[in-house]
């Protein structure tokens, strides 16, 4: 582990997982516009919503993706982690009062290059809402101790 508690490259290996939940709220939803500027009718506007495809109002994608975020930079390598790059695929719509659960899974490990990379699945319930894949950087205890810190 390295100074903040996150793992280091060297305590990492493939099938390591970790989760979090979240239900969603209304609040969620409203705050979520509020950083992004993403007001889109579907997620503000019920009377809108419903003459959509969806029937009713549904969260930003990006709100329920950002949970693959915490998962990535407080559990799994946790803190000291530098997001590379994300792939997403957005499955299902996610409503006000769904408890979403976002999943990560090492897949492979590069231990010199300091890269992991994993895989990444939002659920709500036996629902897959996101699925995808991440690159990660991480710490290295190797790295700090040749460095003399």
């Amino acid at each position: 582990m390295n100074p903040q508690n996150g793992y280091d490259i060297e305590d990492l290996s493939v099938g390591m997982s970790a989760e979090i939940a979240k239900t969603i709220t209304d609040a969620d939803i409203v705050l979520f516009a509020g950083v992004s500027t993403d007001v889109n009718a579907v997620h503000m506007d019920e009377d809108f919503a419903k003459t959509t495809m969806f029937g009713g109002r549904i969260a930003h994608g990006m709100l329920s993706a950002s949970l693959i975020s915490a998962v990535l930079g407080n559990r799994l390598p946790g803190p000291g982690t530098i997001y590379l790059s994300q792939s997403l695929r957005f499955r299902a719509p996610v409503r006000p009062g769904d408890t979403v659960h976002a999943r990560v899974t090492v897949k492979e490990v590069v231990a010199d290059k300091c890269r992991v990379m994993v895989d990444t699945v939002c659920t709500v319930g036996d629902k897959v809402v996101i699925d995808g894949e991440a690159t990660l950087m991480t710490t290295s205890k190797r790295k700090r101790e040749a460095a003399g810190k």
